[in-house]
């Protein structure tokens, strides 16, 4: 005779007593258990994560990039303070340097021959603690133009163009920054390679490495 269990549903026959009461919760917890573990398994291995990108905006730059001034009241007699450019978390930006000026030369050469031997040297401890880096080779010299260049001409010992971006970046910038006037600066190499003339733009200082723009040859 079929029985009925205790939830109403008629009972198999032969079903015996509190089994054919427990297996309905029985699967039901044999249910659960497997969706855990599957739930484990996608978290711990074997799932991968989404590839949708998430936007958590520019990551904060640890390089403070700051640098000290120069004390004004401690120049020694003959010397100039001027600017130079170095580099920091991929820009140019300017610091000052005390420059002696080379009496048996022109002022502007030995300007730009002080300017060129201040980008040259390494950054002081304070400087690099603060991120500042040169790129301008320690062999590179200066001299003036040709006698057929343009007044204001200046004469690397390698072409401008094969110097680093970054180190051609700084010297064009430290040079257009030595009088004040930021205009273009006029540069050659050696031979009768004809000199340019390079532009210290706001692209340049904030992305020396893409290079510094050249306009046509100069002219006399």
């Amino acid at each position: 005779m079929r029985g009925r269990d205790v939830y109403g549903t008629r009972r198999p026959a032969g079903a015996r007593g509190r089994g054919g009461r427990g297996w309905r919760p029985a699967r039901a917890v044999t249910a659960v258990l497997a969706v855990t573990v599957c739930a484990v398994l996608a978290a711990g291995c074997g799932i991968r994560s989404t590839s949708v990108p998430v936007d958590a905006g520019a990551a904060p730059s640890r390089v403070p990039c700051r640098a000290s001034g120069t004390d004004v009241g401690n120049h020694p007699a003959g010397s100039l303070t001027v600017q130079v450019y170095l580099l920091c978390a991929s820009r140019l930006l300017a610091v000052e340097r005390v420059v002696e000026m080379d009496e048996s030369e022109s002022d502007r050469l030995g300007v730009a021959r002080s300017i060129l031997a201040q980008v040259q040297q390494r950054p002081s401890a304070d400087e690099r603690r603060e991120g500042f880096s040169t790129r301008v080779p320690e062999g590179l010299t200066v001299t003036e133009g040709l006698r057929d260049d343009p007044e204001g001409t200046l004469r690397l010992s390698e072409y401008p163009d094969d110097l680093p971006a970054g180190a051609l970046a700084q010297l064009v910038c430290s040079f257009a920054e030595s009088d004040g006037s930021g205009d273009p600066v006029l540069l050659g190499g050696p031979g009768e390679y004809r000199a340019r003339s390079y532009a210290c733009t706001p692209e340049t200082r904030a992305r020396p490495a893409d290079g510094v723009g050249s306009g046509v040859a100069a002219t006399p």
